[in-house]
């Protein structure tokens, strides 16, 4: 099982994150997260400011309003938001803190990746909802931006699901670059960060049916950040051509 860090601060009501820590967390943990495997990845717990989480799960669409874009095809059948305007108000402040300056300075010390650029578009990202008996199927992302032409090589998903009960699934997978085996699952609890960079052989998902309660359902921000250009040893040969 992963080990997760984790996190004492008292940042102020307004921010979503202490960023006076910023450069102390990414020191102390960048090393454990270029050496993890099967690729680069870690998880934090209780990283952020829990009264703003709240508000967030306050503010959160149930499935059943309209502005959801349903994602239906054979990998997959989850929900998403990307644009701002059908945000809640202090949604919108989080992503925004997720995507400042101080925020991507502290990923690139993290991973190591230099000119992060992040997405205010959010494509791909966002809000994600999955439902009972709904999935993700294990898979690669997707490596280039179709509208800012750049290169993928980060996520970020922060959950939001409080009293998450280990039977109910969702279970967020990292496989092997060879698809053998699932080597890492992380739960999706409350206020728990898992941050991965994102290759050709990057493979994760969770890819059985979720069984939580018809009411419940399975919660998460996603963020995605970007590069101008990215080294070989991440492109499978297939996308060299």
């Amino acid at each position: 099982p992963p080990s997760f860090g984790q996190m004492s601060q008292t940042p102020s009501p307004f921010n979503l994150f202490d960023p006076l820590k910023l450069e102390e967390w990414a020191r102390q943990n960048k090393q454990s997260y270029r050496e993890a495997h099967p690729f680069p990845h870690i998880g934090f717990d209780g990283f952020f400011n829990e009264d703003i989480l709240e508000k967030i799960l306050g503010e959160f669409p149930s499935p059943r309003e309209a502005q959801w874009i349903p994602y239906t095809h054979e990998n997959s059948r989850k929900l998403a938001i990307t644009e701002e305007k059908k945000m809640g108000p202090v949604t919108w402040q989080a992503l925004t803190q997720l995507n400042s300056s101080s925020f991507v300075q502290f990923l690139e010390e993290l991973t190591g990746i230099e000119g992060l650029i992040p997405d205010p578009h959010f494509w791909g990202g966002g809000l994600h909802q999955i439902e009972r008996g709904r999935f993700l199927k294990i898979h690669a992302d997707f490596n280039r931006h179709s509208r800012l032409k750049l290169d993928r090589r980060l996520n970020l998903l922060l959950y939001l699901n409080k009293g998450w009960k280990d039977e109910y699934g969702g279970h967020f997978e990292l496989w092997e670059r060879d698809m053998s085996r699932c080597v890492t699952r992380i739960a999706p609890l409350f206020n728990r960060m898992a941050i991965f960079s994102t290759t050709d052989y990057s493979w994760h998902g969770h890819p059985d049916q979720l069984t939580c309660p018809p009411d419940r359902s399975r919660r998460s921000l996603a963020l995605y950040y970007y590069s101008n250009g990215r080294p070989d040893s991440e492109v499978s040969e297939a996308n060299r051509k």
